[in-house]
């Protein structure tokens, strides 16, 4: 029988990974639809529009956090409940969901069309997802995808998120580490789709 601990960290992976990967073909649609020449035309600092969106796809997110934790319980996976470790799921939640749907928004930008965005999308989702520690952890992985592992954000995501879940997990990098790769990927991201977004209306 498989372990219930990790259906769940998969599934939780999956759920908020899958849904920011492809958020930017709501962009898309907004572009088709005027609604990107409007928010262009308004005062508003570009990275705020991208910011904006980025944390409303987070938001969005925090239902599946719920749908996660009440499986979590279906199956009996030992859960922290500690309402400080809540805290840091819910903000690990949205920044990483931030993150990955700036990231999707970067791509919508370049590709410009619905039907190469769900190409690139497609291509990107299993890469990212198997070249991180989601199903099997680092110690384990050869030194090349070790490499790429360490350079995939998905895997401080999946480090903080297993270790403020999961009783009796523990981080492998630090919480430290895994908010400061979270916030400068998020960052970074921010600051690129800013440049990008009004290249969409064009």
């Amino acid at each position: 029988m498989s372990d219930p601990v990790l259906e769940i960290d998969a599934l939780s992976r999956r759920f908020g990974r899958f849904v920011a990967l492809f958020y930017g073909i709501n962009v898309i649609w907004e572009r088709d639809l005027g609604i990107v020449q409007r928010f262009l035309a308004s005062p508003s600092p570009r990275a705020s529009l991208v910011l904006g969106k980025g944390l409303s796809a987070g938001l969005r997110t925090l239902s599946q956090a719920v749908i996660v934790y009440t499986l979590a319980l279906c199956l009996g996976v030992k859960l922290i409940w500690n309402p400080l470790a809540l805290l840091n799921v819910l903000v690990i939640v949205v920044l990483a969901a931030t993150l990955f749907s700036t990231f999707s928004l970067v791509i919508a930008c370049r590709v410009k069309t619905r039907e190469r965005f769900m190409g690139v999308g497609q291509v990107l989702t299993m890469p990212v997802f198997f070249a991180s520690n989601a199903i099997h952890p680092t110690a384990i992985m050869p030194g090349w995808l070790k490499t790429v592992s360490a350079l995939n954000p998905l895997t401080y995501v999946v480090d903080a998120l297993r270790t403020f879940m999961v009783a009796s997990s523990t981080s492998s990098f630090g919480f430290g580490r895994d908010y400061a790769v979270i916030l400068l990927t998020t960052t970074l991201m921010v600051l690129r789709g800013a440049r990008l977004y009004p290249r969409l209306a064009s």
